[in-house]
């Protein structure tokens, strides 16, 4: 046997595809998150996961797809189709792919009837197809829905696959996953070790000063660093493949403290946090509080702050004043400053941080004006202009943000929201 032959057999024995089944999933109807979430659950175990696979309803094709799988892989797992109606094939396609008649499980049955008598409508006799089964198939129970999965190891498959599937349902693949997937997969899945990941975000840096910075650890094997940009935003992801918690901790640890070190305070949070949180708990821990007041934004950065649970104990509220006459109106912005400087301005947005800041008896606002586009851009000023301001206890500062309007009206507005939010950061870093 070569070498490669060995390496592939070496690799077979824990390696597992994913097939998402639907037709919709193809159509664009729906995003496939699934797959998304259980490729990260993968890792996690310390599962091999080399192939994802969409295909439509239709038995054939997915007959055919279970067979290559067959020949590659030890575990497949599978999302959808396993519903009531004429397009929810997948457990008939499996078993055909094996030539495995199916049977009814009578206490799936009354399991399934006893969970849609408690609906008003009458129970339809092709809810029975979710009970049917291949006769020596494990039952995944759906504590949440009507369609349970299965675990089966078909005798005839020539390499030994396992199968399991779940239903489209995010919420019921997530349920079913944790309570009896993840134990079957813990004992029977053929990996020891496990994949450990951190994030850190990093935020006021292009993605090419990251790399520079971090060229010589982006080259790591063990742990690996993965960036990944996003608007106004790099995420680096730390992964170590370790035997324990404690071993991955003892190998990311160095990493994590050398990356901070080279990136300083642009590396903002880490794993689920956000500007938003970030700056919320800077000013909880402080006792402080925070308004807004927004031109160009029209209430993205009150959106982004009450998205956080509990952010009312720190952010008390904003206005949102965008023509001229609100702006005179509400905080009471001079008519001659807006006539000499304009509403896109330094001057009328530091008048717009304090005014707002006093009248709503906040510890610090944060004021936006610019040009969102795609229109009222002119000559001095372009569309992507944008002047930021805050104001606090001792300390006001305004900064000019010229984005490209190329970015687009959303955009323009989402980086006008994050860079207020980092500023207002910074200036509670420097008071610390």
């Amino acid at each position: 046997m070569s070498k490669n032959s060995l390496k592939f057999e070496a690799e077979k024995e824990n390696c597992v595809e994913i097939i998402c089944i639907g037709t919709e999933l193809l159509l664009g109807n729906i995003v496939n998150t699934n797959a998304h979430w259980l490729a990260n659950e993968l890792a996690e175990l310390g599962l091999t996961h080399y192939r994802q696979t969409v295909i439509g309803d239709n038995r054939l094709r997915l007959q055919n797809l279970i067979k290559e799988v067959a020949q590659r892989s030890k575990i497949l797992i599978t999302t959808g189709g396993l519903g009531p109606t004429n397009d929810d094939i997948t457990t008939e396609a499996i078993a055909s792919a094996f030539k495995s008649p199916l049977k009814l499980r009578e206490e799936i049955w009354e399991d399934i009837q006893a969970k849609l008598s408690l609906s008003e409508h009458p129970v339809a006799l092709n809810n029975r197809k979710q009970a049917l089964f291949p006769i020596d198939a494990q039952i995944l129970p759906n504590p949440l829905g009507t369609a349970p999965g299965m675990i089966w190891k078909p005798e005839n498959a020539e390499n030994g696959l396992t199968i399991l599937t779940f239903p489209g349902v995010p919420s019921e693949l997530k349920q079913m996953w944790f309570e009896t997937a993840v134990p079957w997969l813990k004992k029977y899945g053929g990996s020891q070790n496990c994949f450990f990941s951190k994030v850190l975000r990093v935020t006021g840096m292009p993605e090419s000063n990251v790399a520079e910075k971090l060229s010589d650890l982006l080259e790591n094997q063990n742990p690996t660093i993965a960036p990944y940009a996003s608007l106004g935003e790099i995420k680096l992801r730390l992964t170590v493949n370790a035997l324990s918690h404690k071993e991955a901790n003892n190998l990311l640890k160095p990493l994590e403290t050398e990356i901070r070190h080279r990136i300083g305070e642009n590396c903002y949070g880490e794993n689920n946090q956000n500007l938003s949180s970030v700056v919320l708990d800077l000013l909880r821990r402080r006792g402080e509080t925070l308004v807004a007041a927004e031109s160009c934004t029209g209430g993205r950065l009150g959106a982004f702050l009450t998205s956080e649970p509990g952010s009312s104990d720190v952010f008390l509220g904003g206005v949102i004043v965008y023509s001229n006459h609100l702006k005179q109106k509400l905080l009471d912005i001079p008519h001659e400053l807006l006539e000499a400087h304009g509403a896109v301005s330094k001057e009328v947005a530091e008048e717009m941080a304090k005014n707002v800041r006093e009248k709503l008896q906040a510890t610090w606002s944060i004021a936006i004006s610019g040009l969102a586009g795609p229109g009222g851009g002119t000559t001095l000023k372009s569309v992507g202009l944008v002047h930021i301001a805050i104001a606090g206890p001792g300390r006001n500062k305004s900064i000019q943000k010229n984005f490209s309007k190329h970015k687009g009206r959303v955009d323009i507005q989402k980086l006008s929201v994050l860079c207020g939010l980092n500023q207002l950061r910074l200036l509670l870093l420097a008071q610390s």
